[in-house]
């Protein structure tokens, strides 16, 4: 799924975090400014996609080693609106992961307020590539010359869209990082199922169960295919830690699917702290409706 625009500086410039799990960008097209996250052990923090990988995350957690995650700093957050600022923006949206599982967009909003120039933050009340077709949707209708109204209008018209559906090996991590109940954790578990998880309302939830993986994935594949088709300008995305040739197998049958080249990350390092190897998860967002937009397509590129 390519990244087909070419960057147009505006007045209106795009900040997201690194929970938004984007594909590298290529040379000279429109992406948001992204603020890392951190991954928390003892006394040490890395920042994801800087100091840390999704795959190094996999690899502490296989050994026994147990993880938290942090939001960033209000100073980083500064550091970001006053380098757009200096770069000539004359205003900041910012599109973040659902503050119902951190706190990062009360802190970008708080550090807004004492920005140089006007930040507006947006709750996409969702994360992933749902946030990130949110963020990026954002950015292009930003470099099309929209004001920051409208650009914030349009993330949160793609994130109310998205339908973001996902598995995991284990309930534990999610569990202890207090993004799903204890309840829910030791029905899953106790149940010796597999459940299908999903966002709602800004939380992860259990949606269903399953018996077997196998089937988990068919029951990802269907909700995905069955989301799509009520699309106009469909975005899909995959995502995975720790289980590449999954999530590439994944991908495959949804392009059979539904006719759109998935996009295919890793989660995010933080998030990864939080689902554990072998989650495998997917996005579908509406990209259609865009302002001044006469049509959709199919093509599956981020448009």
């Amino acid at each position: 799924m390519p990244l087909d625009l070419p960057l147009q500086p505006g007045s209106v410039r795009v900040v997201t975090d690194s929970t938004a799990c984007l594909p590298p960008a290529g040379d000279g097209v429109v992406a948001p400014v992204v603020v890392p996250l951190r991954v928390v052990a003892g006394e040490e923090s890395w920042r994801e996609g800087v100091d840390i990988t999704p795959e190094e995350v996999a690899a502490r957690i296989a050994a026994g080693e147990r993880l938290s995650t942090s939001q960033p700093a209000p100073t980083e957050f500064a550091a970001a609106y006053r380098d757009l600022a200096a770069d000539g923006a004359r205003a900041v949206v910012g599109v973040h992961l659902s503050g119902a599982l951190s706190g990062t967009v009360e802190v970008a909003a708080g550090a807004g307020q004492r920005a140089m120039i006007p930040v507006q933050a947006v709750d996409s009340r969702t994360v992933a590539m749902a946030l990130g077709f949110a963020a990026l949707e954002a950015a292009r209708c930003a470099a099309e010359g929209h004001d920051a109204a409208t650009v914030a209008g349009r993330a949160r018209q793609v994130a109310e869209s998205s339908t973001t559906v996902f598995l995991v090996d284990s309930l534990d991590h999610l569990r202890r990082g207090g993004r799903l109940s204890a309840p829910a954790a030791a029905l899953g578990t106790a149940l010796g199922v597999r459940p299908i998880l999903g966002m709602r309302d800004g939380v992860i939830e259990m949606t269903q169960r399953v018996r077997t993986r196998r089937a988990a994935t068919d029951r990802l594949v269907e909700l995905a295919v069955r989301r799509a088709a009520t699309c106009e300008d469909v975005g899909v995305a995959v995502h995975h830690l720790g289980v590449p040739e999954r999530a590439d197998e994944l991908a495959a049958r949804l392009a059979a699917e539904t006719g759109v080249e998935p996009v295919v990350t890793p989660v995010s390092a933080v998030l990864g702290a939080h689902v554990g190897p072998g989650a495998l998860a997917v996005v579908v967002a509406e990209l259609g409706g865009r302002p001044g937009d006469q049509g959709g397509r199919r093509d599956g590129s981020v448009r």
